[in-house]
């Protein structure tokens, strides 16, 4: 039996319970009523919460990354923060792609990215300038870890 057979009895067990039995088990764990009766709802977060009180949840670091994604995506973002990717290069990092027989420099700005004169917030913001779609900003100028066995 290893260590995480008990967790994933709970886990399994949520799929066998009525929408009644799911809220209890959110009572208990989340010291609240359940917000909702959607089961899908209930058994995902509930299977989060389970995992995160075995495990710990997201640090600190991480917590506060998410916590500025969110008032980004909802326009809310009212902190002068930026968001540190430990994936961007140094600033002062020219990245140089070729792209329709065609050179672009990219330079790694404290706060984005410029390229052709303008400021980009993020890689993929240049890429798309670039090329008119959406890419990954990473993979497009090669920053980006390939999986083992990907050619």
């Amino acid at each position: 039996m290893t260590t995480h057979e008990p967790i994933l009895a709970r886990l399994a067990a949520l799929k066998n319970m009525t929408v009644n039995e799911l809220k209890a088990e959110w009572q208990a764990l989340f010291d609240a009523p359940a917000p909702n009766n959607s089961r899908t709802f209930l058994e995902s977060r509930l299977a989060y919460r389970i995992q995160e009180l075995t495990y710990g949840g997201p640090d600190k670091q991480t917590r506060r990354l998410l916590d500025l994604l969110a008032d980004e995506v909802e326009g809310t973002l009212t902190r002068k923060a930026q968001i540190a990717d430990p994936r961007n290069p140094v600033v002062g990092t020219k990245l140089i792609r070729e792209w329709d027989g065609i050179a672009h420099t990219v330079t790694v700005l404290k706060e984005g990215f410029e390229w052709g004169g303008q400021r980009y917030k993020s890689l993929s913001a240049v890429a798309r300038a670039i090329t008119g779609t959406r890419w990954n900003g990473y993979r497009f100028f090669g920053l980006r870890e390939r999986k083992r066995g990907e050619a």
